[in-house]
């Protein structure tokens, strides 16, 4: 092993006191592999079991915690009871190399696929076009979101139930619980908007009800993370680095697990900010060791993970990574780090295991990894 690794391959403690065996993540990365009702395919178990030996940490990709919550096709479900079957399924697989196993949830809102949801109910904050789908929805009602604050509770509940090692509540990407933070897309004048104490209430309070719910029902030691994207870098008046620093603070507070930044890239810049400092350079310096910092942004070299660690950051979440290389951490291990691809061979596509549906985004969807013979 290259001795500037011997960071990245060490164990490190979450703050409920659960040792991983190594800093690197298996990132939460949606398949479109799902089987036609919502459950796990054999498919995605292959993928997953071809990629979790060598990992500290698996986070699984998203599951929609309501039924209007799909935000992509061929998505695994977690709304319902009848789902816990097919969880335990997934998380048999997640586990399978020995690293805890974390189910993410979320609530697509405003990204939500409207195809696919009961009555075409797209549902968000506020009535703010945002959806890639053309279509703008409607503002949920306070009912409505006490209802879905304990539908993340009940997602929680499956989760134990099933046999997974924690939940990480996705509140990133323009969906749901970031529709509520936004400043462009909750236009709310209730308890639920307007301030910036307003905006977080309900990721907070999704917070709360997941920690009661962990407290009430799980038997060991169970690990909460949150996720979350800093900017909306594309809205004019959307979420900023300001905002996303009061975040980590409620979010240091409440005590969770562990908080994952998702970047674009952990090189970008902020959108607004004389600093010269990266992103992940200025959130790390301000979470200042208060709670372990994930971060996720097109990390395929292990000399950018290890450069990323420099910065203060405490795990390394692997995406795409590990879908060209499903033995990233044991190349790194043994010194073959050279042999790391960045980029998928199809003349290695057998060995790869990539799911079918999964591998036709890869072809279709411009710059979402290279690829060649």
């Amino acid at each position: 092993m290259n001795p500037k690794y011997k960071e990245l391959l060490a164990p490190f403690t979450l703050n409920n006191g659960v040792t991983l065996k190594n800093r690197v993540v298996m990132a939460p990365m949606t398949t479109w592999s799902g089987n036609a009702d919502f459950t796990i395919s054999d498919e995605e178990v292959t993928y997953y079991n071809n990629r979790v030996n060598g990992v500290g940490l698996v986070i699984t990709g998203c599951t929609h915690i309501t039924a209007n919550g799909i935000g992509f096709t061929d998505e695994f479900a977690g709304f319902d009871d009848k789902f816990i079957p097919s969880l335990r399924k997934l998380a048999s697989a997640a586990q399978r190399g020995g690293a805890p196993a974390i189910l993410q949830i979320f609530h697509a809102g405003n990204k939500a696929i409207p195809e696919l949801i009961p009555d075409r109910d797209l549902v968000s904050a506020s009535a703010v076009q945002g959806s890639p789908f053309g279509k703008t929805p409607r503002a949920l009602s306070h009912e409505e979101i006490m209802s879905m604050i304990k539908a993340f509770g009940e997602t929680t509940r499956r989760a134990i139930e099933a046999g997974f090692d924690g939940v990480e509540i996705h509140g990133a990407h323009g969906f749901l619980i970031q529709n509520f933070l936004s400043p462009y897309f909750n236009q709310r004048t209730d308890q639920w908007g307007d301030t910036l104490e307003n905006r977080l209430r309900f990721p907070l309070e999704v917070v709360r009800e997941v920690e009661q719910v962990i407290k009430k029902y799980a038997e060991k030691p169970f690990i909460l993370g949150y996720r979350f994207s800093p900017e909306e870098r594309s809205q004019p008046g959307g979420l900023r680095m300001e905002e996303a620093y009061v975040l980590i603070d409620r979010l240091a507070e409440q005590k969770v697990d562990y908080i994952h930044a998702s970047l674009d890239h952990v090189l970008s810049s902020p959108v607004e900010t004389q600093s010269e400092k990266t992103r992940l350079e200025l959130i790390a310096e301000y979470v200042d060791g208060r709670v372990p910092l994930i971060v996720a942004g097109s990390i395929i070299e292990p000399s950018l993970a290890a450069k990323a660690l420099e910065s203060g950051v405490s795990l390394i979440a692997i995406g795409r990574g590990l879908i060209m290389n499903p033995n990233w951490v044991e190349l790194v291990e043994s010194g073959q780090e050279d042999q790391i691809e960045s980029g998928v061979k199809t003349s290695k596509l057998s060995q790869l295991q990539i799911p079918s549906k999964l591998w036709n985004i890869i072809q279709t969807s411009q710059g979402w990894i290279p690829f060649s013979k």
